[in-house]
C-alpha cells in the first residue's frame, strides 16, 4: 500500500465509517458460525490491529501485517502476537487456526491463489476464511493504483481463485451497495488520472455526524446479513470459505 494511504488508514480506522461499518458486516458473518470455545482466531493483513479487538470476542487472536509501522500500532493493542511477514508465507504450522479473515488484503498480492492456498495451509480442516476484496473491475481507478491492488473481483473470479486454491465457497455476497451509485461516478470520472503525490486518499475523516450517516446503510446491511441473506451488487464482496476436511 502506498505509504501515504497506509498514515490515512491508521490515522481514520477507529473512527472512519467505512471501518466501522466493514466491521458491523464481519461481526454479522462471524455470530453466524459455530466457533469452538477455545477457538485460534488469525487476522491476516492486520493493518493498525483494530479487527483484533473485535475478533478478541471469539477467541484468542493473532495477527500479520507486512507494513512495520501498522505492525507497531497493533502490538500496542496487547489483543495477541502480532508478526511482520507475507500471507505467501505463514510462520505457523498447518491447522493452526479455527477461523481466519482477510479483509482487503489479496487484491495487494501478485498471485491470489497462492495466498489463499498459504490461509488454507494454516487453517484447520473444517475451519473457515471470512474474506472481503473490491468489486468490480470496472471501476479500477487511480485509488487502485495508489493502493498498489493487482485486481478487482467480479463473484466469479473471486470463486475461482477461492476453489482453485481449495476451498469450498459456503457463501459470498455484496456490501457497501447503497452508496455503489455515487461512488461509481466518482471512479469513473479518475479514469485515465494519474495517482501521484497530488492525490488525495479517500480516507479523510468527517465531522462525526457525518461518519455516523455513511455508516447507516453499512449498519443496515449488517443486520440484513446477519439472517444469512445476501445483497446482489455492492462497492465490496464477502466470502465465507470453508476448508474442506479430508475425505474417507
Amino acid at each position: 500500500m502506498d505509504d501515504r494511504l497506509m498514515k490515512a488508514m491508521l490515522d481514520v480506522d477507529e473512527r472512519h465509517w467505512w471501518y466501522r461499518g466493514r466491521r458491523r458486516i464481519i461481526r454479522a458473518e462471524l455470530d453466524r458460525l459455530p466457533l469452538p470455545a477455545d477457538a485460534q482466531l488469525l487476522d491476516a493483513g492486520c493493518g493498525s490491529g483494530r479487527t483484533l479487538e473485535e475478533l478478541a470476542d471469539y477467541g484468542a487472536v493473532r495477527g500479520i501485517e507486512l507494513n512495520e509501522q501498522a505492525a507497531a500500532v497493533a502490538r500496542q493493542r496487547n489483543r495477541g502476537e502480532v508478526r511482520i511477514g507475507r500471507l505467501e508465507d505463514l510462520p505457523w504450522d498447518p491447522a493452526s487456526f479455527d477461523l481466519i479473515t482477510c479483509l482487503d488484503v489479496i487484491e495487494h498480492t501478485p498471485d491470489d491463489r497462492l495466498t489463499l492456498r498459504e490461509l488454507r495451509r494454516v487453517c484447520r480442516p473444517g475451519g473457515w476464511l471470512i474474506l472481503t476484496v473490491p468489486a468490480y473491475p470496472a471501476l479500477w481507478s487511480q485509488h487502485d493504483v495508489a493502493n498498489h491492488h493487482y485486481r478487482r473481483y467480479t463473484r466469479r473470479t473471486l470463486r475461482a481463485a477461492a476453489i482453485g486454491a481449495g476451498w469450498l465457497v459456503l457463501r459470498m455476497t455484496s456490501f457497501n451497495s447503497l452508496l455503489l451509485a455515487p461512488a461509481a461516478m466518482v471512479r469513473i470520472a479518475q479514469r485515465g488520472r494519474q495517482a501521484n503525490d497530488d492525490y488525495t486518499p479517500e480516507l479523510r475523516l468527517g465531522p462525526e455526524w457525518v461518519n455516523d450517516l455513511l455508516e447507516t446503510p453499512l449498519r443496515a446491511e449488517a443486520s440484513w446479513l446477519r439472517g444469512g441473506r445476501s445483497l446482489p451488487a455492492g462497492l465490496s464482496l464477502l466470502a465465507v470459505l470453508e476448508n474442506p476436511r479430508p475425505g474417507p
